[in-house]
């Protein structure tokens, strides 16, 4: 086989309050979420960056100042590194904050793989996450010549490695709720997507539901209350639903205690630890909801890395 590199993608986070706005400015510039020409995009991006830099200050504050992100995904590549033995090595490759995709390739480069496996950490397929990271790690490995044969696992919204992981912290977390008394319901959320994107023939909604339906059918309850949903809405825009806030009031009204397992995410970072956590659990308590439980990312859960270990034999 040789020297394999495998590059793992995610998003990135800022590692420090000074990066805060230079991130959410990275983040807004690419094109593949504001779909605009650069003259208009980049300018729109400042002011955006400028306008949540002081919120977004605030939710990494809670975090103790920057996100958790990094070293998640790097307790991920040493495991999975692990798992696919000595002529493996595990890179990592954030869009929008450090270690940058240009980096990475430069990394990579020097490293000389006989092949590269490109292996983002997004479970679904969307043209915003995955499609973004592929388009520029292909842009940059052209710009400085890293001529290597490359593989790319391009989505695995049903690997049975990942579905397991996740039904297993999903059954914990019922059984507990269960223990005291109230009716529950199973919450799925994902990332939400603006419904424009959607329409334009992204696959990430159809992904998300076949996640969802695999995990439900690994829980074989028959009679489980579930319910997909979608966080994160921000501007204007339209939006996939229904919305983990609607969901949450609605549980209210109903009496109905709540599971919520994030589906879309593999590791903690702000959109779990103060969306989920602390925002939602709020609301949830100010609309009477009874229960409310929290199911953890699938992380370094070992066989989620098994999952991915799969993927890139696989590939």
């Amino acid at each position: 086989m040789g020297r394999r590199a495998v590059v793992l993608m995610n998003l990135g986070g800022p590692d420090s309050p000074q990066a805060v706005q230079r991130f959410l400015y990275n983040l807004f510039a690419d094109r593949a979420i504001i779909d605009l020409p650069a003259p208009l995009r980049l300018p729109l991006a400042r002011l955006i960056a400028w306008r949540r830099a002081r919120v977004a200050g605030e939710i990494y504050a809670h975090l103790g100042g920057a996100s958790p992100l990094l070293p998640n995904t790097q307790a991920q590549a040493a495991a999975l590194a692990a798992a696919l033995g000595d002529e493996t090595r595990c890179f990592i490759a954030m869009r929008y904050w450090h270690p940058l995709t240009a980096a990475t390739v430069r990394e990579v480069k020097a490293w000389r793989p006989q092949e590269i496996v490109c292996l983002p950490l997004y479970p679904q397929y969307s043209t915003t996450t995955t499609g973004s990271s592929l388009a520029l790690w292909r842009r940059e490995a052209g710009r400085q010549g890293l001529d290597c044969p490359t593989r790319v696992i391009e989505s695995y919204p049903a690997a049975p490695g990942f579905v397991a992981a996740l039904a297993a912290g999903i059954a914990e977390a019922l059984a507990e709720g269960e223990a005291r008394g109230a009716p529950l319901r199973l919450l799925l959320s994902a990332h939400g997507l603006p419904l424009k994107i959607v329409r334009a023939g992204d696959p990430y909604p159809d992904q998300v539901m076949r996640t969802a339906e695999a995990v439900v059918a690994a829980l074989a309850r028959p009679a489980l209350d579930w319910q997909v949903c979608y966080q994160s809405r921000v501007g204007p825009l339209a939006w996939l639903g229904p919305a983990v806030d609607d969901e949450i009031r609605r549980a209210g009204r109903e009496r109905v205690g709540l599971v919520v397992a994030p589906i879309a995410f593999v590791s903690e970072h702000s959109e779990t630890l103060v969306e989920l956590d602390r925002d939602y659990r709020r609301l949830a308590e100010s609309c009477g909801v009874p229960e409310y439980r929290r199911v953890p990312t699938v992380g370094a859960d070992p066989r989620f890395i098994a999952a991915l270990a799969e993927l890139v034999e696989a590939a």
